[in-house]
């Protein structure tokens, strides 16, 4: 079901909210139901409360949604279905305002919805580049504000790229290699970040927290990398040379990279900038089979919390940390009637059926 290639396909797989939330269900608990605080398997669905069950051991009440990129959300489950699906397959991925025009809801809902369906993009469990990897800087223009975007007289901001060399035979990061030249080479897996600076600890901690470590670094000579010693290190004087000669597939990533800030965003800002990377990172990775990676972009397959709103702006909430004063305690509706928060359900015992065929 996740894996529609067509948008009628997908329009197909997810018509309505049910089938959001049976999609949903199945993913979540494939062998049926389980309470995450006592491990429970009996539970019950509210009617009062979307998409929430409830266990009836404990009483607590889960949602499909906790845990996700969806979690405490008040959109509709065929809305985020159906922004995972146009951010996941859409070559060149999907702006706020484009998703403002195609979903029929407001920027700021559809901003605030971008923001979170791209950090969960990225697994921070995810395994480094390896084999042989070409290591460059660049330097791309942005945004200083909201006047009309010229990349002359804007800003740069410095990134740091590494690109996986892939033997096109194998399909391994072990490329052949004929003296100084790799052969038969495409590009494979990338990792992207802004570094504030060309300082060697700025291009140190972008390779350790990226690369495997004893792997071969494919570099331009930069003054940085020796200091890599558990690195293999084959520097690549560039000289007068182009760069996409000496390294070809960083500097096409690089470009890529730039075109596509130009043309989806008209112009990057510094805000939210690795956001925007992992962004690119995360639909170059997947270039060949973008129609699976619909749940990842959901937060199905992540392993990170959900992100609220205040940590995307950056400031506190103000309502955390204020206690609600009740003159008396919250009552919830919950699969058994009304119940105090706090208290447990009550356990219903069966009654004794009576024997009427006995005779006195």
């Amino acid at each position: 079901m996740a894996r529609a290639r067509s948008l009628s396909e997908f329009q197909t797989s997810f018509p309505d909210e049910t089938s959001c939330a049976a999609f949903l269900f199945e993913r979540r608990w494939p062998e049926g139901f389980v309470c995450p605080a006592c491990g429970g398997a009996r539970a019950a669905l509210l009617k009062r409360r979307a998409h929430t069950h409830e266990c009836l051991d404990c009483g607590r009440q889960t949602s499909i949604t906790a845990g996700t990129a969806m979690h405490r959300s008040k959109l509709p489950l065929t809305v985020w279905f159906w922004a995972a699906h146009l951010m996941a397959t859409h070559s060149n991925g999907m702006s706020a305002v484009q998703l403002e025009a195609r979903l029929g809801i407001t920027y700021k809902t559809a901003w605030l919805l971008a923001q979170k369906l791209r950090r969960s993009m990225i697994d921070p469990q995810r395994e480094p580049l390896e084999g042989v990897v070409e290591v460059d800087q660049g330097e791309i223009p942005f945004r200083a504000d909201n006047s009309f975007f010229d990349p002359v007289k804007s800003g740069k901001i410095l990134i740091a790229g590494a690109v996986e060399v892939i033997d096109r035979g194998t399909n391994q990061a072990k490329p052949r290699r004929k003296r100084a030249k790799y052969l038969d080479t495409r590009s494979g897996r990338i990792r992207l970040a802004a570094i504030p600076d060309n300082s060697a600890a700025s291009i140190e901690a972008f390779v350790r927290a990226n690369v495997k470590t004893g792997t071969t670094l494919l570099t331009d000579g930069h003054r940085s990398y020796p200091g890599l010693t558990d690195y293999r290190h084959d520097p690549r004087t560039v000289g007068k040379m182009a760069g996409h000669i000496v390294l070809p597939w960083i500097h096409r990533v690089f470009a890529l990279m730039k075109r596509w800030g130009l043309g989806t965003y008209h112009g990057l800002r510094r805000k939210h900038i690795d956001t925007y990377l992992n962004e690119f990172v995360f639909r170059y990775n997947r270039r060949f089979y973008r129609h699976v990676s619909f749940e990842t972009m959901l937060g199905l397959a992540s392993h990170h919390h959900p992100t609220s709103y205040w940590d995307i702006v950056g400031r506190d909430n103000p309502r955390k940390g204020v206690p609600t004063v009740r003159r008396q305690p919250r009552r919830r509706r919950t699969a058994t009637g009304m119940r105090a928060d706090g208290s447990r359900p009550e356990k219903f015992e069966p009654r004794p059926v009576l024997d009427l065929t006995r005779q006195p």
